[in-house]
């Protein structure tokens, strides 16, 4: 099948697209290549992605309706997947217009593209945080969603909601995933993982927020990439509609899907397996929580269970013991 994937240079993209090369597919990767973090390391992920013949890089900008446009037109994708947006919770604080451009113009370019070419399917990326602080747990994708702590969050949820209606008005199949704390092999650089395993081979403090009081549902990155294959094959239809817990609409063909195992670990546990894994205590900085962060994520993965028959189940031990390994393979390429 022709996949045209946005985001191809960044974390999740890349291992989505290396995976569906090496299944044989092909793979149009659209990314602005913007600076928010290393191009170093942008860079040696498509460096990875053109040795197969069957990929094709188009570097441009979301925003640039028109190169977004003629790239799906001339490939003809069968599936769209939306991966590329102005990533990070607390650079929202910082630049939020950032965020308007890619998370919301951007996607409406996505969305006007998709329309045009006919898709058969269009998978977008989320986030977790659209459930803000709320205080039910697990988080079901049923749960109200409408309290954003931040403009990140709020973009998203904005994001699915115009989904929702170009689904209804051009009957574009669409799935919508909420991601819950990705992490793995060439991960971004602002993210936890990253950051302290770095200050640690430096001998560096790490900087715990939240006084480590929270928690996170973490997805090592191997497991969200067979969760977004696994949903492109399932068009939301009414013939797969789940009794009881399904988001499909009743007005078009639009799904929102939790990527979570639904086994969230504490900060500190967190810690304590990188500290394991690296064989060296950190130099711990604790610090309040951070304006715009939530207490925890709590993934219901019963949904996605019951469409694909599988949920994310890689631990900590293993997922951190892959990254650390990367990194110290890749540092001297990537810092």
């Amino acid at each position: 099948m022709r996949y045209f994937i946005t985001g191809t240079a960044g974390f999740i993209g890349f291992h989505l697209a290396r995976r569906l090369l090496q299944d044989g597919h092909e793979v149009l990767g659209f990314d602005g290549m913007t600076p928010y973090y290393s191009l170093k390391l942008k860079e040696a992920r498509v460096a990875g992605l053109v040795q197969f013949p069957s990929f094709r890089p188009v570097e441009a900008m979301l925003e640039d309706r028109e190169t977004l446009h003629a790239a799906t037109r001339e490939f003809k994708p069968d599936v769209i997947v939306h991966l590329a947006a102005q990533a990070g919770v607390r650079y929202s604080l910082e630049n939020p217009k950032a965020y308007l451009d890619s998370n919301l113009i951007g996607s409406w370019n996505v969305l006007e593209a998709a329309r045009e070419a006919n898709v058969g399917h269009l998978l977008l990326a989320s986030t977790s945080s659209v459930y803000g602080a709320n205080p039910d747990i697990p988080f079901r994708e049923t749960d109200k969603a409408d309290e954003p702590l931040t403009f990140y969050a709020a973009s998203k949820k904005a994001m699915e909601a115009m989904a929702h209606s170009y689904a209804h008005l051009y009957k574009i199949p669409t799935t919508a995933f909420r991601f819950f704390t990705v992490y793995g092999p060439w991960g971004r650089p602002d993210m936890a993982l990253f950051k302290f395993v770095k200050a640690m081979i430096e001998d560096q403090e790490i900087e715990i927020y939240g006084e480590g009081k929270m928690s996170r549902d973490f997805t090592y990155i191997d497991d969200l990439v067979d969760s977004i294959v696994d949903l492109a094959s399932i068009i939301p239809s009414e013939d797969n509609r789940v009794a009881g817990i399904d988001t499909l609409s009743h007005q078009g063909p639009f799904r929102i899907v939790n990527i979570g195992g639904g086994q969230p670990a504490g900060l500190m546990d967190f810690v304590e397996t990188i500290e394991k894994i690296m064989g060296k205590p950190a130099k711990r900085k604790m610090l309040p929580m951070q304006q715009g962060d939530v207490p925890r994520t709590f993934a219901s993965p019963d949904l996605l269970l019951a469409l694909t028959g599988r949920k994310p189940e890689i631990g900590l031990n293993e997922g951190v013991g892959a990254f650390v390994e990367w990194y110290l393979e890749h540092r001297s390429q990537i810092d």
